[in-house]
């Protein structure tokens, strides 16, 4: 088993969780896990070295352009209503990202 693609999957799948724990419950510190775990996905996404990487690294870019506006939202405005609105998109974001890691996860397994 490779670990590194264990951890990798798993905080790709973990922003997309995060993110939608927050709309489920609309917390602050729901909102705060969400973005910080998906900026760890980000910084992980940049080595990653296969034919679609430059897409899961941008939909990884739009996800955290959505969260941390949305944290800042809801937090110096209180404006909730925007947070939710943010938080949809970065959940369509990370739903992209982790359809890639899908198609790349079943590319890899042919070649073999």
């Amino acid at each position: 088993m490779d670990w590194s693609k264990v951890i990798f999957v798993f905080f790709a799948l973990m922003s997309l969780t995060t993110t939608a724990g927050f709309l489920y419950d609309h917390n602050g510190i729901a909102l705060f896990v969400a973005a910080s775990i998906n900026l760890i996905s980000t910084l992980l996404k940049i080595g990653v070295k296969n034919i679609l990487s430059a897409e899961l690294f941008a939909s990884s870019l739009v996800a955290d352009l959505h969260l941390v506006p949305a944290f800042l939202f809801l937090q110096i405005q209180g404006d909730l209503e925007t947070a939710i609105a943010l938080s949809i998109g970065a959940v369509v974001a990370n739903g992209f990202s982790v359809a890639i890691v899908l198609i790349e996860a079943a590319r890899t397994r042919d070649e073999i």
